[in-house]
């Protein structure tokens, strides 16, 4: 029997199902460690959970681990899949001789300015950039590269706090508000122009076994700054074909370059107007926005299950059969305050029910969410991707949230 720690601060559904994929491998004890312990049937799937103050400190989550080892025995993964978590994760690992991703490779896919160092000196495209903790060094690194810039934290995830950048004005601004500084620098790099997409990698032994690609619609940021723009993510029915061909050595060489062993990684990538391709970003760590549950759904696999053979096992169970195209539209409205009402939901259901795999309504009397995500979302699949698209059109068409 092999013991497995599973690190989350919170109980979260989304979080909750990665745990309870390791749960369904073969001889596996499944621990926890959480702030705020899951309860009742959330629980049953682990045989212990250890409860820490906080579970992003590396020292708490280490003299968990050592606790929990010490009535179970030896531990053969300290796993989880929070961005903020991959950090702490790996000292915590490497402070008990636990096997896993090293704090250095950590650090290299969670600080973006690390990654883009590593991945230029790999000679992979992506963005110039540049670590500010001036506004003299802003105004400097815009006169090189021009606008528009892309501000953000070192070590953000998703577009919270990231801000485009448009004029002088705009960064003395921006730059104002943040206040960089030595101990606290803020990202600033080139505005990536073009179509953007991910790539999803089930990564064995450094190798790309199984991959998936998704394309946004828009890019997020755009999102993020459009009000009336519900996010659309689509995962296309085929992905041979030549527009897709460029990406794959890239992102081979992307998991070389970082230095990633077992596991799944997501990365955003361009498609640039002229044809060239970039990488935006990459984590070592399951997508989020719902790209998980659609993979798993193009290909009719337990993808929770898959990471956890990858994390845990270092294996994968069979080479991957895209069957469906998939798109989540976010529901998203205009206005500020809480939600009032959903309009259309009726006639939406009339229209599409049939390709829903997953939904998520916006709460009643829930304040509006301020990510491109928005308050809720609706999962579609069909095998004909033109009408995946269409019933995705009559969704954005139908459906309408109202704040107040």
């Amino acid at each position: 029997m092999r013991n497995v720690v599973f690190v989350a601060p919170f109980p979260m559904d989304a979080t909750l199902r990665f745990s309870k994929g390791i749960a369904r491998l073969k001889d596996v004890c499944l621990l926890g460690i959480f702030q705020q312990p899951p309860r009742g049937a959330n629980a049953a799937h682990f045989r212990d959970i250890a409860v820490v103050a906080d579970a992003l400190d590396p020292a708490q989550i280490a003299e968990a681990t050592a606790r929990l080892q010490k009535e179970y025995g030896p531990i053969h993964r300290l796993t989880g899949v929070l961005e903020p978590l991959q950090t702490p994760l790996a000292i915590a690992r490497q402070s008990l001789g636990i096997p896993g991703p090293t704090p250095q490779i950590a650090e290299l896919f969670r600080e973006k300015a690390l990654m883009k160092d590593a991945l230029r000196a790999a000679g992979l495209p992506c963005a110039r950039h540049r670590l500010l903790t001036s506004v003299a060094q802003g105004l400097e690194f815009a006169s090189l590269v021009g606008f528009p810039l892309v501000l953000k934290p070192p070590a953000g995830a998703g577009c919270r706090a990231t801000w485009r950048i448009d004029h002088v004005a705009d960064l003395e601004s921006a730059l104002g508000q943040v206040q960089p500084c030595v101990e606290q620098p803020v990202l600033c790099e080139e505005f990536l122009k073009g179509r953007e997409f991910s790539f999803e990698a089930v990564v064995l032994a450094g190798k790309i076994v199984a991959h998936s690609i998704s394309q946004y619609l828009p890019g997020p940021l755009e999102v993020m700054q459009t009000p009336w723009i519900q996010w659309v993510c689509l995962l296309p029915r085929r992905i041979n074909g030549p527009e897709y061909a460029a990406i794959l050595p890239i992102a081979a060489a992307t998991v070389a370059a970082l230095g990633l062993e077992d596991g799944i990684a997501h990365m955003e990538w361009f498609l640039r107007d002229d044809g060239s391709l970039a990488v935006g970003e990459i984590a070592a760590r399951p997508p989020g926005g719902q790209l998980t549950a659609m993979t798993g759904l193009v290909h009719e696999i337990d993808i929770y299950r898959t990471w956890a053979r990858a994390v845990v096992d270092g294996q994968l169970d069979a080479p991957w059969q895209r069957n469906y195209a998939a798109a989540t539209v976010f529901l998203r409205g205009v206005g500020r305050g809480r939600v009032l009402r959903i309009d259309g939901l009726d006639l939406a259901q009339a229209r599409v029910g049939a390709l829903v795999q997953e939904v998520k309504l916006p709460q009643i009397g829930a304040a509006k969410a301020d990510t491109y995500e928005g308050d809720g979302y609706v999962i579609l699949r069909h095998e004909d991707q033109a009408v995946l698209r269409a019933a995705v059109a009559t969704v954005l068409e139908t459906v309408h949230i109202r704040y107040g």
